[in-house]
C-alpha cells in the first residue's frame, strides 16, 4: 500500500516538475485578461497564397462583457511571425501591443455586464508550417497527384492562433458559431464549416462562403482548399434528415463513393450510444485532407487513403480493426466527444480521446458483434505505454499521456463492467451528450456524472487510471474452491468489483480476502477487465 502510494507522489511529481513559462499561463489560464468576456461569434475571411505559403485575411470577433469592468485589457493570440492589425471597433481603444504570441488591446471605458461589442483583426504573415500533420500542427501546403495545390491546417495542439486572431482558450467557443470566407484560386474549391451559403468568382478568385450556426471548439475552425468534387446523401436520424456531404479530390470520387459507404452504419451506432448527432444544423461533412486526420467539427478531416484499419493496419493487433475505416469512424465520434462535449482545459483531453477510442469499439458491437469487441478493445492494450499520467498540468496548455486513447477506452470498458448493465451504461453515454450538450467541461464533472447515474462512487477508479501510470493487480491463490485474494500496485484505497466467468462477485481491496468459489475448477477471470492478474503459489 505504501509502495502504490509513493508511485502515485513521485507520477504527480514527475508531472509537476515540468517547467512552464509565463507564455504557458497565459496560452493556457481563464486570465485576467480573458475572464471579463465571453466570445459570442467570429467571421472570417482567409486566402492561403499557395506561392509563398502565406496566409492573410480578417476576423471580426464579437463578444458579450461578463461582469461590471472598467478599462480592461482584453488577450486576442496570434502566433508569431503572423502580423496584425485592427482595422475596425466600435470601442474607445487606448492601444494595443504585441507581446510575442498574445495582442493586448487596452481601453478606456467602464463596461456593464451584457454589453456586446465588436473588434475586427486584420491578419497576414507566413505561419507556421506543419513538418508532420496533424501531430505538430500548422498549416499544410502540398499538392495532389496530379500536381495541384492542396492546402489545408491541423492545429489541435498548437492552437488555431497559429495563424488566426482568436481567444485561443478551449473553455469559450462562440455561442453564436462562425461565418468562414475561403479565397482561392479561380480552379480551386474551398472547403469549410457547416454549410455552404454563398459562392461568388471574382477577378480570377472564388469566394466559398460556410456558415457554423452551433458553438464551435476553436481548433475545429479549418479552411481546406484543393481540386474538390461533392456528392451528397441523406441519412434518416433521430432528430430527423441529416446532410451527409463530401468533399473529396476529383480523381478519388469512385473510391470515396465505396469507402464511405460505412457513415450510414457508423451513424446509426453512434446515435444509438450516444444520442442524435450533435450538428444537424450544420450538416456532417468528410472531406479529403492533405494529412491523416482531424475531428473538425462538422468538417472532418479525411486521409485514410480510402482504405480499411489505420492506414490499412489493425491497431489492435486482432484482425477486427481491419473491417472498418479507422479515420472515418474514430474522428466521426469525436463530433460527440470533443465537438459537442468539449474540455475547458487541454489537461483533460481524455475526455474528447478516451470516450472517442471506444467509440470504436461500441461501433465494432453494431457492426459487427460483441465478441469482435471485445477482442478489440483487449487488443489495443498492446499500444498503452503507463508512461506519465493521463491527465497533464492544468493552465498551461499541456496534455497528459497519450495513453488518453487506448488506456482511457479501456478504463471505460472497465467501468462498464462493473456497472454490468449495457441499458444503463448506454443512457449514461446519451445522458453525457444530453445534459452536457453543446457545453465545456471538466474531468470532475464527467466523473461525477458517472458515479451519480450509475449509483457506483467511481473516484477510485478514475484516481488510479488516470492519475496514476499503475494498473491494478489482482494477486491471487487457489486451494480447491477456496480463493484467495487481493489488489497490489494501486492507490489507497482503491476498490473495484470484479466478475469472474463463472458470475461470481468479488469485491478485491489491498486486504486480503478468502471466498469459497462454485466448484474446485482453476478459476477464469474476465479479460474484459482492464486489470493484471498474477497467481502465487
Amino acid at each position: 500500500m505504501k509502495k502504490s502510494f509513493l508511485l502515485l507522489i513521485l507520477a504527480s511529481a514527475a508531472l509537476s516538475a515540468q517547467s512552464f513559462s509565463k507564455q504557458d499561463t497565459l496560452k493556457g489560464s481563464n486570465t485576467m485578461y480573458r475572464n471579463f468576456w465571453d466570445v459570442k461569434k467570429y467571421e472570417i475571411s482567409v486566402e492561403p497564397n499557395i506561392q509563398n505559403k502565406s496566409v492573410s485575411g480578417t476576423n471580426k470577433i464579437t463578444f458579450e462583457i461578463t461582469k461590471d469592468i472598467k478599462n480592461p485589457v482584453f488577450q486576442i493570440d496570434l502566433q508569431q511571425p503572423m502580423q496584425y492589425k485592427i482595422i475596425d471597433s466600435d470601442e474607445k481603444l487606448c492601444s494595443s501591443r504585441r507581446d510575442g504570441d498574445f495582442i493586448f488591446i487596452e481601453t478606456k471605458k467602464e463596461y456593464k455586464k451584457g454589453d456586446t461589442h465588436s473588434f475586427t483583426i486584420q491578419y497576414y504573415g507566413n505561419p507556421t508550417i506543419a513538418k508532420n500533420a496533424p501531430w505538430d500542427g500548422g498549416w499544410v501546403f502540398k499538392q495532389d497527384d496530379n500536381g495541384n495545390p492542396f492546402v489545408s491546417v491541423a492545429q489541435e495542439g498548437i492552437g488555431t492562433s497559429v495563424w488566426l486572431p482568436v481567444k485561443d482558450i478551449w473553455s469559450d467557443e462562440p455561442d453564436n458559431g462562425i461565418v468562414m470566407k475561403i479565397i482561392t484560386p479561380k480552379d480551386l474549391v474551398g472547403v469549410g464549416n457547416g454549410r455552404l451559403i454563398a459562392q461568388t468568382s471574382e477577378k480570377n478568385k472564388n469566394t466559398f462562403t460556410w456558415e457554423v450556426k452551433n458553438p464551435i471548439n476553436a481548433y475545429s475552425i479549418v479552411p481546406s482548399i484543393g481540386k474538390y468534387v461533392n456528392f451528397k446523401e441523406t441519412y434518416d436520424g433521430e432528430n430527423g434528415k441529416l446532410d451527409l456531404d463530401y468533399w473529396v479530390l476529383d480523381y478519388n470520387l469512385d473510391k470515396a463513393k465505396k469507402q464511405f459507404t460505412q457513415v450510414k452504419p457508423m451513424m446509426k451506432a453512434f446515435e444509438y450510444w450516444f444520442g442524435p448527432y450533435p450538428f444537424y444544423e450544420d450538416s456532417y461533412k468528410l472531406v479529403e485532407t492533405p494529412y491523416l486526420g482531424m475531428e473538425h467539427q462538422s468538417n472532418v478531416a479525411y486521409g485514410n487513403k480510402y482504405k480499411n484499419g489505420y492506414l490499412g493496419r489493425d491497431l489492435s493487433g486482432s484482425g477486427v480493426g481491419l473491417n472498418w475505416d479507422f479515420i472515418i469512424i474514430h474522428e466521426t465520434g469525436h463530433e460527440w466527444f470533443a465537438n459537442n462535449i468539449t474540455a475547458k482545459d487541454q489537461a483533460d483531453m481524455w475526455v474528447h480521446e478516451g470516450f472517442t477510442s471506444y467509440s470504436e469499439t461500441l461501433f465494432t458491437e453494431n457492426y459487427m458483434d460483441k465478441n469482435s469487441a471485445e477482442k478489440y478493445v483487449q487488443g489495443i492494450r498492446l499500444n498503452i505505454k503507463n508512461d506519465i499520467p493521463i491527465i497533464g498540468r492544468y493552465g498551461v496548455r499541456n496534455e497528459g499521456s497519450g495513453d488518453m486513447y487506448y488506456k482511457g477506452a479501456n478504463m471505460l470498458h472497465t467501468i462498464r463492467q462493473v456497472i454490468n448493465d449495457d441499458e444503463k451504461f448506454r443512457q449514461i453515454l446519451r445522458g453525457l451528450n444530453k445534459d452536457f450538450y453543446h457545453q465545456t467541461v471538466t474531468t470532475q464533472q464527467v466523473e461525477n456524472y458517472i458515479s451519480q447515474k450509475s449509483g457506483i462512487d467511481f473516484s477510485p477508479v478514475f484516481n488510479q487510471y488516470l492519475r496514476t501510470t499503475g494498473i491494478p493487480v489482482l494477486e491471487y491463490s487457489q486451494k480447491g474452491n477456496a480463493l484467495k485474494f487481493r489488489y497490489s500496485n494501486v492507490i489507497e484505497k482503491f476498490s473495484m468489483p470484479l466478475r469472474l466467468k463463472s458470475n461470481q462477485l468479488l469485491n478485491p481491496t489491498s486486504a486480503w480476502q478468502t471466498v469459497t468459489l462454485k466448484d474446485a475448477n482453476p478459476v477464469e477471470f474476465d479479460a474484459n477487465y482492464y486489470v493484471n492478474y498474477l497467481q502465487l503459489n
